[in-house]
């Protein structure tokens, strides 16, 4: 009998390999960075080889660490990294470009193009987003205009387009299979999230090949849906994909309407779920599938993005040198009883929902000569929570109904002040599992319900166990307060 499941947690900065058992505790875990470039101001990519090479070697170790033989493994599963763009040639598998990171800006322009000519609306009520740089469509679109000869190859099916799931599978495939799953292709401005397929309409506005594609599977199909990757003497199932937003969300076992969780990564990551109706947003919200099972209906979210979260802490560490890791941030910020007036609007590369605005730039108010590093620390921290503050309040005014519980997950939730402070502004409970690693928990989840590892959804909801719940401490009154003095800042940011 299978003992365990297998997830690879492909992410923005690292790539990480987590082996769970049946009661989803972690048997083995194994991570390695990998490189960000940044070659102009707006710009981010990654090497999409060094992904892979990082990616299989984590997997390797985190069998050994996991003392697992590969046929004790039933079945593999992906989170990763939405948006990030991958053009690749089907038949060496070369990336011809470097990957074009979710938080890249360059296609700010074609964005604005196309919402001065109307399209904005209609891609809106089709694919639930936004006309953003932050999705893949404008990526593509850019890189085979960009690439010589890389349209008209992409026309003739020599190239293939992928986010980073798409790109590990073809990999872990040998290069004989091009898929990705609902959640991923819902990302990317090309599709359809009401019927499901990719839409001609949106290929035709982008200018995108239809050939160049993956085909679109259920998050979770079963031992059949997806590849099998040949691990040692085994072939095991790749049965379960999912963005890392949204395998967060099935890993925090947040299925029923109402349910909301936080991950707090690179960027931050609110997702409300709305069952199996696509709830449209009057607050410049996304709209958001969030899983398919084999045979089953598709479910959504609303879903709100922070383009700069944890980011904030790294820059703290690694531009201006105040402190020597990031775990340190939450001893230096606790040094002071506050933030002595300062706030930090950290928009290095625009400001995601509810604003939208590629423009904004990061900015700090309130300083004075008694401002020391501690204040600019401790502001940092709570920009993080501000920022995820305004994205709940627009989910709740969307969805109609106040929040009994916020689930948090993500390396940033595991400091104390941010998330007393979140409790805070939100006023309302704050949840921290015991197993905060709920992006792999969920990408395992899909995989081993849909080869019979798991029973069902309400044997995974048993599985969740809390470590600490952050009751609110401070007044109402107070967190407007503090809300307000962050609304000033953030009109200081975009107009400047």
């Amino acid at each position: 009998m299978s003992r365990c499941v297998v997830a690879l947690d492909q992410g923005t900065t690292s790539s990480r390999a987590v082996v769970f058992d049946r009661s989803g505790s972690i048997l083995g875990l194994a991570q390695r960075e990998h490189r960000q470039f940044f070659p102009h101001s707006g710009w981010v990519e990654h090497d999409a080889e060094e992904i892979w090479r990082t990616q299989s070697a984590v997997l390797s170790e985190a069998l050994q660490t996991a003392a697992v033989r590969t046929t004790d493994v039933a079945a593999i599963g992906i989170g990763n990294q939405r948006e990030t763009t991958v053009l690749w040639e089907r038949d060496t598998g070369r990336p011809l470009a470097p990957a074009i990171v979710w938080q890249d800006r360059r296609t700010a322009p074609l964005c604005r193009q196309l919402a001065a000519a109307g399209h904005g609306e209609e891609i809106a009520r089709r694919t639930g987003l936004l006309l953003d740089p932050y999705f893949s469509g404008t990526k593509l679109a850019w890189l085979l205009d960009q690439v010589p000869q890389a349209r008209a190859r992409a026309e003739r099916g020599a190239l293939a387009f992928g986010t980073i799931d798409s790109w590990l599978a073809f990999r872990l495939s040998g290069g004989t299979d091009h898929l990705t799953d609902v959640t991923n292709a819902s990302r990317t401005l090309l599709f359809n999230i009401h019927t499901g397929q990719w839409d001609d309409t949106l290929l035709g506005l982008l200018r995108i090949p239809r050939a160049c594609l993956p085909r679109v599977v259920a998050s979770a199909s079963g031992a059949d849906g997806h590849v099998r990757v040949r691990l040692g003497d085994a072939r095991i199932p790749l049965a379960g994909i999912a963005g890392d937003q949204q395998a967060a969300l099935f890993g925090q076992a947040c299925f029923k309407p109402g349910m909301a969780k936080n991950t707090y990564g690179t960027g931050c990551f609110l997702l409300l779920a709305t069952g199996d109706r696509a709830q449209p947003s009057r607050h410049r919200l996304l709209t958001t599938p969030v899983c398919r099972l084999a045979g089953g209906p598709q479910h959504y979210a609303l879903e709100g993005s922070v383009f700069t979260a944890g980011a904030v802490v790294q820059w703290l560490r690694d531009a201006v040198g105040f402190i020597p890791d990031s775990g340190a941030v939450e001893t230096l910020a606790a040094s002071v009883p506050d933030s002595g007036g300062v706030c930090f609007v950290p928009a290095f590369t625009g400001l995601g929902a509810p604003h939208w605005d590629p423009q904004a730039r990061g900015l700090i108010t309130g300083l004075s000569q008694g401002t020391a590093a501690a204040h600019i620390a401790r502001a940092a921290l709570e920009a993080i929570a501000f920022q995820s503050t305004e994205l709940l309040g627009a989910m709740q005014a969307d969805a109609g109904r106040p929040l009994r519980e916020l689930r948090v997950d993500g390396g940033a939730s595991r400091n104390n002040l941010l998330m007393q402070f979140q409790a805070d502004l939100l006023q309302a409970p704050v949840a921290r599992p015991r197993i905060t690693e709920t992006t792999a928990l969920g990408a395992a989840y899909l995989a081993g319900l849909a080869t019979g590892f798991w029973a069902s959804q309400e044997e995974l909801a048993s599985l969740w166990q809390v470590e600490r719940v952050f009751e609110p401490r401070m007044r109402a009154d107070e967190a407007a307060e503090h809300m307000a003095r962050w609304a000033h800042a953030v009109d200081l940011a975009r107009s400047g």
